[in-house]
């Protein structure tokens, strides 16, 4: 059968699709951080924001230049010792250049095609300088003046602008909610030495940011590549039963035929896409052919979008529009008669070809 498509096999010799392509990104973030330590939850919180430029190499891997600050808090508890120095807190500011490592999982594990959420890590290594540690010395200035030294909590006070070697794991959501715009959450971790906060405890200091931003993909985001059949040279559409009865490849004219036999053509589109291009047009000028041969013969268009891609109610307008721009072409360019074409647009409802991106199809049926 798969040889018998081969020589039968009419118009088409390659499918083209779009295919993911390398491009750059802007993004801009804004969110809340929270500095471990151990005073209140709410005690330890500040506002963040974060910018970055990144590449991303194929829909998987990517890498990110990011550039994250603000401020950051710091606290303890000394309740064991006298009432007036039960609690203390401070602040100061930082910026923190990083360059991450980013990872979409929705790609890896499911394949690349255009989704509406994506999921992703990332990991990265840069610096944090810290700066404006006014707090922090007012708060031993006070302790060396009501003689408690040996229990100030500022063991490793700091001034100045002090640079610390940072690292950062994370993960992240993206909402796509256009061609080029990402909505997105990101949550990270970041880790530094046991000095950035002022106060010894013998471990790493922690602090965690809550971000959300939007993301602008730049250049050209997809390329289109043409995939080719095992016969070599020839494309075989696949032959399925729905939605009409019966498929013919090939339709052969003769003046004396008394029964005439159905003509199918897949009219192909790209992603998002309703135009039809010049390789798919040839496709529509063997309808053409075909009604003009036979007069009284009719023809039916149904639209499809795949699944893979969008919403149920963008496909359905996407279904839609390419109903419509091939009932057009049979009016309007080759004068066929609004009366013998019949069209319907059935969105993601229905799935004629198992690989989604064919699901992108006007299916014409004359007879």
């Amino acid at each position: 059968m798969l040889a018998a498509g081969c020589f039968n096999a009419s118009a088409q010799t390659t499918q083209t699709v779009d295919a993911f392509n390398h491009h750059w990104y802007l993004q801009a973030q804004g969110g809340a951080q929270y500095t471990l330590g151990e005073v209140d939850f709410g005690d330890l919180l500040s506002p963040n924001v974060q910018v970055g430029v990144g590449y991303l190499f194929n829909p998987v891997l990517g890498v990110r230049l990011s550039v994250n600050g603000w401020q950051s808090k710091g606290g303890t508890d000394y309740t064991y010792s006298a009432p007036d120095y039960a609690l203390y807190k401070w602040k100061w500011n930082y910026v923190a250049p990083m360059l991450d490592a980013t990872l979409d999982l929705t790609n890896l594990i499911g394949g690349y095609k255009p989704r509406l959420v994506s999921v992703g890590v990332l990991g990265g290594l840069g610096a944090n300088i810290g700066w404006h540690n006014d707090d922090a010395q007012g708060i031993n200035a006070q302790m060396v003046a009501n003689g408690r030294i040996s229990q100030r909590p500022m063991r490793y006070l700091w001034d100045g602008t002090k640079v610390r070697f940072a690292g950062r794991v994370g993960a992240f959501v993206d909402f796509h909610v256009w061609k080029r715009v990402d909505l997105g959450i990101e949550i990270n971790a970041n880790t530094l030495s046991d000095h950035y906060n002022s106060k010894k405890a013998g471990n790493s200091d922690w602090y965690f940011n809550a971000l959300a931003g939007v993301r602008v993909h730049l250049g050209k985001l997809t390329k289109q590549v043409t995939k080719e059949n095992p016969c070599g040279e020839i494309v075989v559409e696949k032959i399925v039963e729905k939605p009409v009865e019966k498929i013919v490849e090939k339709v052969v004219y003769r003046d004396t035929d008394v029964k005439r036999e159905k003509i199918r053509r897949d009219i192909f589109f790209n992603i998002r896409g309703s135009e039809v291009s010049e390789q798919e047009m040839t496709k529509v000028e063997d309808i053409v052919a075909y009604l003009k041969k036979y007069p009284e013969a009719k023809v039916s268009v149904t639209a499809y979008a795949d699944k893979g891609t969008g919403n149920a109610k963008l496909n359905q307008m996407y279904s839609e529009r390419r109903a419509k721009i091939v009932y057009d072409l049979l009016i309007n360019k080759f004068g066929i008669d609004a009366s013998r074409i019949t069209t319907e647009a059935k969105g993601d409802t229905e799935q004629p070809y198992e690989e989604n991106d064919l699901n992108r199809v006007s299916i014409c049926v004359a007879e």
